[in-house]
């Protein structure tokens, strides 16, 4: 037997026999950080190609897969009342989140971290030992001594020790901390928040006014008018609860239907004279301002003519009193802010808010615009040199009741500092081991997997029958970055002339693209990559942990530039779900530019186990959708025949000049002509979405993404 960490390698723990396998498995660590606490069961696997049941409804025989589990896991505790950045731009205490809610966690795109928006995936407590973490800002964080920060160098736990088991990186003092600044409480509507918050808002985006009209022939009499017409909804909303408040009741009503090119406009209105009167009262410029009247002020402002794109807060406007207020409110907060003038001929002028994405937030956090869409920072980058340092790490002495929590990313933001978390998945239960921590933490690696697979391709009864891998793990998992299996699994079926095919989510696949090159001048080969939505929102709810949706776009355009055939697999397609045209199109387009060779959609399959998982999220998170769920899958864990068409037409084009057509390739995807790949760059900007898909238990949620197609 062989290792391939040869450099990394330390001495067997033990070995333990797995159900399934003859001789014991060999069980390892490693000195490495990506594996620290995880142990690998080297096995000699006794065989490699495995037949694919005709159940499956697969349009190739053969597969091949060399891991088992995923090394993607951690586990943490922090204390209840940390606040935490929820995906609304405000925040919750950790014992106050509930599976299902949107926060924020961080992704890698390019050479940044970036800010995104995921979803809470579990949510329980426990009780640890407690240790404090002092920030130089003042900052104490509540944890257990296996929570692990971001800082300037990696990801650190809290505790740990600089040699025998518990040696890990951990935190010292002079450690610096990545993130934002302190997350500010937010401000209580008090009738000086409401007052502020009506003044800017209205002062800055409705009408208000009175005058006299003379009809002919009829008396001159006065006209009383308020109206304010906004596209966002919560700024409306807010503005009629704080004028009903103050006891002005307004109308509210459609001021402009929605339409191409445009969005609807809701609108609240009064012609009253005592309540036009009473809001000129309420708006008219304060003698004296509180800070609460400054916070509401800047609120309602920032609502009415704010904008925040590119990482930039803006406030414009083209009337100087409104201009000048903004600028001292926000400096009488500590705000470092420059004022831009363009000299146009309207006179507008422009508030910028200076310091980046910390500033940027505590605005956000310390003033409560309404509009949420105006406080997303998602897709913003992270920079190191925004940091906090590590006073001291403390034990306090006690055990505490802590709250563990899982989320998409694999993070979270927690009082502005990024903190580390994973989920665990139930497939390691036939191995004997726990569904939740072990699928993540104890990896099965089948070493001899090259070897096996050599001797089976030389066998006078293989008839060189297609081979797909990726059926069910994913070849290009994190450890095979480690373990470097693929090369020698691809240079045995180039040797033996055997057509095979991949189908991954990671673009970890380039590594072997001298390979694949070979691979399809000998026997064929086709590559393709998952990509079930370019949803920002979905792909962090539905594939959590998995390479951005843009980077595997990048991935299909270098493949087949390099004239590597690579197309796209948009799976699995959900009715009600994931089907909607406005959803699918827009993977066509990207598919197209990247120069897909084909393009298929598979749907929904509900093997086994899956489908009572499935059936029970339907029923707490969208019951509207359980009857048709139950009759298209009455029958099996297949939709109807007529529903599987409907579902792979959605990955064709509408007009019969742009139809895809042709035969099914083994991967289950329809050839098309290749067109050419342009570069195709992941934008820094997140598509807009209709909301996140709300998941299954994390405990099963990787189950059914193994087990869906």
């Amino acid at each position: 037997m062989f290792v391939r960490w040869d450099s990394l390698r330390v001495d067997a723990e033990a070995e333990r026999r797995l159900p399934g396998y003859r001789e014991p498995a060999v069980v390892r660590t490693f000195d490495a950080p990506e594996a620290l606490d995880v142990r690998f069961y080297e096995v000699h696997a006794k065989s490699a190609l495995k037949q694919v049941p005709k159940a499956s409804r697969m349009p190739f025989q053969w597969t091949i897969n060399p891991y088992r589990g995923c090394t993607h896991a951690c586990t943490y505790c922090t204390s209840g009342d940390t606040p935490i950045l929820t995906a609304d731009g405000r925040t919750k205490p950790l014992a106050d989140l509930r599976v299902g809610d949107g926060i924020y966690g961080t992704v890698r795109s390019g050479r940044y971290r970036r800010y995104a928006i995921t979803t809470v995936r579990a949510h329980c407590s426990t009780v640890k030992q407690a240790y404090r973490t002092s920030l130089d800002d003042g900052t104490a964080l509540i944890t257990s001594g296996d929570h692990r920060f971001l800082s300037d160098r990696g990801w650190k736990y809290v505790t740990g020790a600089q040699s025998g088991p518990m040696q890990r990186p951990h935190l010292t003092p002079s450690d610096d901390l990545v993130g934002t600044a302190r997350f500010p409480a937010a401000p209580e509507a008090t009738e000086e928040y409401r007052r502020g918050y009506l003044c800017g808002l209205i002062r800055g985006d409705a009408h208000l006014g009175s005058r006299d009209y003379a009809p002919p022939d009829r008396a001159v009499h006065q006209l009383h008018r308020f109206r304010l017409a906004l596209v966002d909804m919560d700024a409306l909303w807010r503005a009629r609860r704080y004028l009903r408040d103050f006891d002005v009741a307004t109308d509210e009503f459609v001021f402009q239907k929605a339409a191409e090119g445009r969005r609807a406009m809701g609108a609240i209105r009064t012609q009253a004279q005592d309540r036009v009167a009473r809001i000129k009262e309420i708006v008219a410029w304060p003698r004296q301002s509180s800070d609460g009247w400054r916070k509401g002020f800047l609120a309602g402002i920032y609502d009415a003519e704010g904008g925040y794109n590119g990482g930039i807060l803006r406030v414009h406007n083209t009337d100087e009193e409104i201009i000048d207020w903004t600028t001292w409110c926000l400096r009488r907060l500590d705000f470092d802010v420059a004022v831009e003038d363009r000299r146009l001929p309207n006179g507008l002028r422009t508030v910028r808010i200076r310091g980046g994405v910390p500033e940027h937030l505590r605005f956000f956090l310390l003033v409560d615009p309404a509009i949420t869409r105006k406080r997303s920072i998602a897709g913003t980058a992270i920079k190191t040199d925004v940091t906090r340092r590590v006073v001291s790490v403390e034990p306090l002495g006690m055990e505490m009741l802590l709250y563990d929590l899982t989320t998409g990313t694999g993070d979270f933001v927690s009082n502005g500092v990024i903190s580390h978390n994973c989920f665990a998945r139930p497939t390691h239960t036939y191995l004997d081991m726990d569904a939740g921590r072990d699928f993540e933490r104890e990896i099965v690696v089948k070493v001899n997997l090259p070897e096996v697979l050599r001797a089976e391709l030389r066998r006078p009864s293989w008839k060189r029958e297609h081979v797909a891998l990726g059926t069910n793990t994913d070849p290009y998992q994190w450890v095979e970055s480690r373990y470097r299996l693929m090369p020698e699994v691809w240079e045995a079926l180039r040797d033996s002339g055997t057509p095979c095919s991949v189908l991954t989510k990671s673009p970890l696949l380039l590594r072997d693209i001298g390979l694949f090159k070979e691979l399809a001048a000998r026997g064929g080969f086709t590559a393709n990559l998952s990509i079930p939505t370019l949803d920002e929102k979905a792909w962090r709810a539905t594939e959590p942990h998995t390479p951005h949706p843009r980077k595997r776009l990048e991935a299909v355009a270098e493949l087949n530039r390099a004239g590597v055939p690579t197309g796209v697999l948009v799976a699995p397609l959900m009715p009600g779900i994931n089907d909607a045209p406005e959803q699918v199109e827009p993977i066509l387009e990207a598919c197209s530019a990247a120069g897909a060779t084909h393009i298929g959609g598979v749907a929904l399959h509900l093997r086994g186990e899956v489908r009572g998982i499935f059936f029970d999220w339907l029923r707490a998170h969208r019951p509207d959708l359980v009857p048709r769920y139950e009759q298209l899958y009455s029958r099996g864990a297949y939709a109807p025949p007529n529903e599987r068409e409907r579902l792979a037409r959605m990955v064709r084009r509408d007009s019969p000049a742009e139809a895809v057509s042709g035969r099914l390739t083994p991967a289950g995807t329809i050839d098309r002509d290749p067109a050419p790949a342009p570069d195709t760059r992941a934008s820094s900007r997140e598509p807009d979405s209709s909301g996140p898909l709300r998941r299954p238990s994390p405990r099963r949620e990787g189950l059914i993404q193994e087990s869906l197609f």
